[in-house]
């Protein structure tokens, strides 16, 4: 049918979507969270306290995050975008009209490669480059060479010189006076960082050459910035949020001292600082730490006699969580890690190709690096709404627990005589070993998997070979660790058995009883033996006993691994287990809860340590 002439459909005054039900509270939601715990049994018999606490979890910090949150949950206000502490961003626009400062590493040596990778990388999209200058990287003589045909008006250069910071600085500064660069114009930053040398090395670096070098480039250069405050080794340390949060602070503080100290004014000495941190595959996490970072330093510079000067901050996707196996997982990490910069407010974002830990990237792994914050700036408009996590209760209130517990650290490096006499007595990397030792912990039980590693390995990868990356500036300072790190040493050694042998160390599964019934937990076991390298055997269905013992001699393997129901468990695991001891098996698994079992040697299951399982069954099939 058709309207009558002269009349019209109107929409109603407001939409009263679901108005025929009640509006739902807490308590409806707890009661919901209390059926579904009790059903799949994760409720405790005589549990007493709130269901849905069994759903929180802890950070490494000791933070409590919760599984829901709500108008209720009260956090101090975060101000507005631009002005003071900086919460929401340190300008009112945000980077709305220009995106944030898409920056590329590069480390090489060779000043013409260098020199070529840097104008490619210009001329798509990237808007500063960062340079390793020195040691195992590019020779300080050569910079001139490396930035032939940069605009240095127009493209930031951000060094990091090590040792070499007065050499590089003096480089630079000939390079800009030969190019008529005018003063004003020259924008970047020298890269001098006494105290992460100290981190990285061990020896102690004065500030004072890094302050007077400050206090003389400030007066005539107000865009060139002169100082790091680099945060990656203490992250890369172990390292938790609140730890590299406080003692970046401490460090930046430190850096004011000596900066006020060579004649600059706090707001000047402030401008001079540009911070770096982390960021990770947990988003949220690395949202809150730069918001709280701004918060923190918003503090410091304020009971110093300035509030003008909000932190500036270059985000680097983390090489603690990159791995060298299955390394095209990589690019999905860093693509969550640059989100989390992008959300978090992060004034440049430097995203690691995803071969970085196996050596030198190559181009395509430079091209997909770069192309990913393009695609997070251009196609997915990004950087178009102003701090967008602002006003979530979630990210409010875990912006602020992180900030009371980075000033806890902070706090605590300040009492003990400040950053450098905590890098110098150990205390602070005590600290850092130990978070380190709670996060291997949850590394090797899973409970922090990683994908393509511990969790859905690749067992047949073809690995990627690239050259050698020019070695870190380490020895004797905080270690560099990698997540994956224990994973891949099991993984190489079972991949030295495979060249030297021909054929891999492997494991041969037990599957009890019919497929519905051993499927689970054979899926299970082999994904857990695949983390190390180790190939698992599995028979299918088999008739009997015989027929399964039968299998079992023909793989070659010592060890077996019981995998079944838990009634096929009751019925047969113990004569299945001795029969299995008679014919030769060492060592004899099952895949389930502990219990008391005939013939079985040992257990998997969720939760148990998977590298101590691995490396006691490599070492049992004799895989040096």
């Amino acid at each position: 049918m058709t309207e009558t002439a002269g009349t019209s459909a109107s929409a109603p005054a407001e939409l009263a979507l679901a108005a025929e039900f009640e509006t739902p509270g807490r308590g409806d939601w707890e009661r919901l969270v209390a059926g579904v715990l009790t059903k799949s049994g994760a409720l405790p018999e005589g549990f007493t306290g709130a269901p849905q606490s069994l759903l929180a979890t802890t950070t490494y910090d000791g933070i409590e995050i919760q599984p829901l949150y709500t108008a209720d949950d009260e956090a101090p206000s975060s101000g507005f975008p631009g002005l003071s502490p900086f919460v929401r961003g340190g300008h009112a626009e945000g980077h709305v009209s220009t995106g944030w400062d898409i920056r590329t590493l590069h480390s090489g040596s060779n000043a013409a490669s260098v020199n070529e990778d840097m104008l490619g990388d210009l001329e798509r999209g990237v808007g500063s480059v960062w340079l390793r200058v020195g040691d195992a990287a590019l020779p300080v003589a050569e910079l001139g060479r490396a930035l032939r045909g940069v605009l240095l008006d127009l493209a930031p250069v951000a060094l990091e010189p090590g040792e070499d910071y007065e050499a590089a600085a003096e480089a630079l500064l000939a390079v800009l006076a030969e190019r008529g660069t005018p003063a004003g114009a020259a924008c970047g930053n020298l890269g001098a960082d006494p105290i992460g040398l100290r981190a990285r090395t061990g020896a102690a670096h004065d500030l004072a050459p890094a302050a007077a070098l400050a206090a003389r480039i400030a007066p005539r250069y107000p865009q060139l910035r002169t100082v790091v405050v680099d945060a990656l080794p203490f992250h890369e340390a172990g390292g938790s949020d609140a730890q590299e949060l406080g003692a970046s602070i401490a460090a930046g503080v430190a850096y004011l001292r000596a900066l006020t100290s060579a004649g600059l004014s706090v707001e000047d000495a402030a401008d001079q600082l540009e911070f770096r941190y982390a960021a990770t595959a947990d988003q949220f996490l690395t949202i809150a730490k730069l918001r709280a970072a701004r918060r923190l330093w918003a503090r410091v510079t304020e009971v110093s006699g300035t509030e003008g000067v909000a932190m500036r901050q270059h985000a680097v996707t983390s090489p603690a969580m990159l791995t060298r196996r299955d390394p095209w997982v990589n690019m999905l990490r860093t693509t969550v890690a640059c989100f989390a910069a992008g959300i978090g407010g992060a004034d440049a974002v430097t995203v690691l190709p995803f071969d970085a830990a196996i050596g030198t990237p190559d181009e395509f792994a430079r091209r997909i690096a770069r192309n990913t914050q393009s695609i997070l700036l251009e196609e997915s408009k990004l950087a178009g709404v102003i701090d967008p996590a602002g006003g979530s209760w979630y990210v409010e209130n875990l912006t602020d627990e992180l900030a009371k517990a980075a000033w806890r650290e902070f706090t605590a490096i300040e009492k003990a005589g400040g950053i450098e006499a905590e890098l110098d007595s150990g205390a602070l990397a005590e600290r850092l070993a130990r978070t380190w030792d709670a996060r291997a912990a949850r590394l090797a039980t899973r409970e922090d998997p990683i994908t393509g590693v511990s969790e859905f390995p690749l067992l047949d990868e073809t690995l990627l070979e690239r050259d050698p990356a020019p070695s870190a500036v380490d020895g004797g300072g905080l270690p560099r660790r990698r997540y994956a790190q224990e994973y891949e040493h099991l993984r190489d050694r079972a991949d030295a058995h495979l060249a030297a042998h021909g054929h891999r160390p492997s494991v041969f599964l037990a599957t009890l009883g019919p497929l519905s019934a051993h499927t689970a937990r054979a899926t299970f076991a082999a994904n857990l033996f695949q983390a190390g390298g180790l190939q698992p055997v599995n028979p299918g269905v088999t008739d009997d006993v015989a027929a399964l013992v039968a299998a079992f001699r023909e793989s070659g393997t010592t060890v077996a691994c019981l995998c079944g129901s838990d009634r096929s468990y009751t019925e047969q695991a113990g004569e299945v287990a001795t029969a299995l001891r008679e014919a030769g098996a060492t060592v004899v698994l099952l895949a389930g809860k502990p219990g008391e079992h005939d013939g079985v040697t040992g257990y998997v299951h969720v939760g148990c340590d998977a590298l101590a399982v691995l490396r006691s069954t490599l070492d049992t099939l004799g895989v040096d």
